[in-house]
């Protein structure tokens, strides 16, 4: 019997059409003769649909009529397994038990720790980084801090929330152009895919540019903008234990900052506009020096380790061209279409990636089976009645 994966996708999140890509990719690359695939929809309102339609890529189009023609289920749990159920008229009906769930989920309400918490209650292995780390990685502001603490270089920043800008924008220009100096750079601080940004290049600009931040979240990271640059990402798999590192990729970008555009609406390189991170132009080696490689794959390493990150996660640097400096950026934890690129680089294929991804899980949850997480007794049995 074929061990079957429960592959969770979309969500309540800017980035889920990303997500809706980035899991068709899995899916087709998952070893169906090792593997059972089942599709995990997640509506942008949160509501779960199953079915075999959802692996054709057309019906996400009209979304009305997916959510007509599959499956509305809700889950269960029994014998380690999840079960995926939908209501039959007045009755329950069973469509499928999940061995191990798949998350393929981009940005805030899902890749942040929140499905891997949902997962958690279930008590079933599942691929990727756990709450953990996927918060503090989709989270900008705090990941800087915990870089910082650990003596890893990052670029210098400032963090804004909507109040303090709110009670005086004269002040708080004042202040973070004191400590950056003009250009800026403005990132909410806990989305991906490079949505939100802005760069702000004179006082004129700050305003707006911040505004414009606060339509996606409640605190702005504000970096030092590096104009000279050079932007390098690298892929790690594993687990404390042990870590490989992918080829390093250089992506190649039409405008000042790697955009939305750049990323997942290029028709140019290889794939289509449907292919997600695929569809990227980039230079595969990185053209950089063997001394900064090197320097970038032990970077990375800790990077992994000081999160106990498990799985697959993306890290993206900024070399500073004018210094030879290298900064980590920032950690995705569940990449675009999971880095495959990155490894098939290296010669491991999408299908041998995802097959280690999922045996990665498995050995989790054996870790975790033998920790104590409650008391077998129960204290309030033992009061004596009055």
């Amino acid at each position: 019997m074929k061990t079957v994966v429960g592959v969770f996708f979309g969500g309540k999140s800017v980035e889920h059409e990303v997500s809706i890509l980035s899991a068709l990719q899995a899916i087709y690359a998952i070893d169906k003769d090792v593997y059972e695939v089942a599709p995990i929809y997640i509506t942008k309102d949160n509501n779960f649909y199953y079915s075999d339609k959802l692996l054709d890529i057309n019906i996400y189009k009209d979304l009305e009529k997916l959510e007509n023609d599959c499956n509305q289920v809700y889950f269960t749990h029994k014998n380690g397994q999840m079960i995926v159920n939908c209501i039959d008229g007045i009755f329950k009906k069973e469509l499928a038990k999940i061995d191990i769930a798949f998350p393929v989920v981009h940005g805030l309400n899902v890749e942040d720790g929140t499905l891997q918490g949902f997962l958690e209650m279930y008590n079933i292995p599942y691929v990727g980084c756990d709450i953990t780390s996927s918060a503090v990685g989709m989270n900008k502001i705090i990941f800087k801090k915990v870089l910082v603490a650990s003596d890893i270089p990052v670029i210098d920043y400032f963090e804004v929330n909507l109040v303090d800008f709110q009670e005086d924008e004269e002040a708080l220009f004042e202040k973070i152009n004191n400590k950056l100096s003009l250009p800026i750079i403005l990132k909410p601080a806990n989305l991906g895919s490079s949505v939100g940004i802005k760069i702000v290049k004179s006082k004129e600009e700050f305003s707006d540019a911040m505004n414009f931040v606060f339509e996606f979240t409640d605190k702005i990271l504000i970096e030092k903008c590096i104009v000279n640059l050079k932007e390098i990402n690298c892929s790690v798999l594993g687990n404390y234990e042990s870590q490989e590192v992918s080829e390093l990729e250089e992506p190649v970008k039409e405008d000042e900052i790697l955009s939305f555009k750049d990323k997942y609406m290029s028709s140019t390189g290889k794939g289509s506009k449907s292919s997600g991170m695929a569809s990227l132009t980039r230079k595969i080696p990185a053209e950089i020096s063997e001394e900064m490689k090197n320097e970038i794959i032990s970077l990375s390493k800790k990077v992994f380790k000081i999160l106990d990150c498990e799985g697959v996660s993306r890290i993206d640097y900024i070399i500073d061209n004018d210094t030879n400096k290298v900064y980590v950026n920032e950690i995705n934890t569940i990449p675009g279409s999971l880095s495959f690129y990155l490894w098939e680089a290296k010669g491991v294929s999408f299908d041998i990636l995802c097959d280690k991804l999922i045996k990665f899980a498995i050995k989790r949850k054996h870790r975790r089976d033998n920790i104590i997480y409650s008391n077998d007794v129960n204290l309030l049995s033992m009061h004596s009645k009055k």
